[in-house]
């Protein structure tokens, strides 16, 4: 046993120092027809399903609201109709930019009451054709202050962790333009209830190379395994939207210098959001009379080896670790059952149904732990400063 232990941890090792990043790359866009729709139709998101085509109306003042259609093809979908539950009925609102996890809770921004009530983004589940069990997201990623708005904000496909989007609008003298934020940058929380998400300690690093501050950086969708952003930024100044993706080997590492997907002067192209298997993108633009419609583009590349290393779903911190060590699984499961290993195969440490680990007492070196769900096995190598 030792001895096979021994095997899988120097190819670990390997494929540390070789795997290396690998950017998506997609085909010409394609339409998207919403039978039955007459109006606007916004930040597009799928269900994992693709079932499920969720979107908003017209978000640049009066009345938004979110809506649904059902799929028939990739490029066509049968318009449903507004999403119940989701609605403000006050006469001037904004209920937008959805996004659901794999236990159907759904998420999305809403200015209700805002600024009484700084936290504007709400969450509730989704039961196929409404929403119910409707409340707010609290947690220090919101910032206190008026002006302050979470303007996006992605769902991990676990549910874990909130992808978000902190701008600043000056919404009294206008400064940096109507309706336009001032600043706007990416940040990434962890679940700690239903209702409440904290910032993970490292995610300013984790976008330090997304978040240029020459650009408005906003609309964050993940892909399902956790390693591409998309997103959407607005050089300042300018009217010059840019669809960008960032990518990483593993759901522990920063993301890279992003690449430009779409950029089409003019038409405003916004709001990318992946499906399931990262073969489908999907986002929004104007079209020739200014409306803005939904397009496809289909992936021409192929998914890259990050996408099959076991620990892609597990979120370890800090790493090198000092103390206490500290985990994120991003899997809808119960069951997990934690082993550290010395590099000999050797196990140290094992335990059930627990998040963390004491480093405190062993020494300096290289670890290997082992996470096992109910589906799947995890390693990941660790380092004891």
């Amino acid at each position: 046993m030792r001895v096979i232990l021994i095997i899988i941890f120097q190819s670990l090792l390997f494929s540390y120092q070789s795997i290396a990043q690998v950017y998506p790359s997609f085909g010409p866009e394609i339409l998207v027809n919403i039978n039955g729709l007459t109006f606007d139709a916004m930040e597009p998101f799928l269900s994992a399903d693709e079932n499920i085509l969720f979107f908003n109306s017209l978000n640049a003042g009066g009345n938004t609201n979110l809506h649904y259609a059902q799929r028939i093809n990739d490029s066509t979908f049968n318009y449903v109709g507004i999403l119940n539950g989701t609605v403000d009925t006050s006469s001037n609102h904004l209920d937008a930019v959805a996004s659901m996890d794999s236990t159907n809770l759904f998420y999305w921004v809403s200015l209700r009451n805002y600024p009484n009530i700084i936290e504007n983004l709400h969450s509730g589940y989704f039961d196929g054709s409404n929403v119910s069990n409707v409340k707010r997201v609290y947690g220090n990623f919101n910032i206190p202050s008026i002006g302050w708005i979470i303007m996006d904000a992605a769902v991990s496909h676990g549910g874990s962790l909130l992808y978000y989007c902190n701008a600043y609008f000056d919404f009294i003298n206008n400064s940096c333009g109507a309706g336009i934020p001032c600043s706007a940058s990416i940040g990434v929380a962890q679940k700690i209830n239903d209702s409440t998400f904290n910032k993970l300690p490292n995610t300013n690093a984790i976008f330090t190379q997304v978040n240029d501050t020459n650009y408005l950086v906003y609309a964050p969708q993940v892909s399902h395994d956790g390693l591409e952003l998309y997103f959407t930024r607005l050089l300042k100044n300018t009217f010059n939207t840019q669809v960008c993706v960032a990518v990483r080997n593993s759901i522990n590492d920063n993301f890279s210098i992003p690449q430009i997907i779409h950029q089409n002067n003019g038409f405003a192209p916004e709001g990318p959001t992946i499906n399931a298997n990262k073969t489908k993108l999907y986002y929004h633009q104007k079209d020739g009379t200014g409306i803005h419609k939904i397009y496809l583009r289909y992936r021409t590349n192929s998914v890259g080896k990050a996408e099959t290393k076991m620990e892609n779903k597990l979120l370890v911190y800090p790493n090198p670790v000092n103390e206490q060590l500290n985990l994120i699984i991003d899997v809808p499961e119960k069951e997990i059952a934690l082993s550290l290993y010395s590099l000999d195969g050797r196990i140290l440490y094992s335990c059930q149904q627990q998040k963390s680990i004491d480093f405190s007492e062993f020494i300096k070196g290289v670890y290997f732990m082992e996470v096992r769900t109910e589906n799947t096995i995890y390693f990941h190598k660790i380092i004891k400063e």
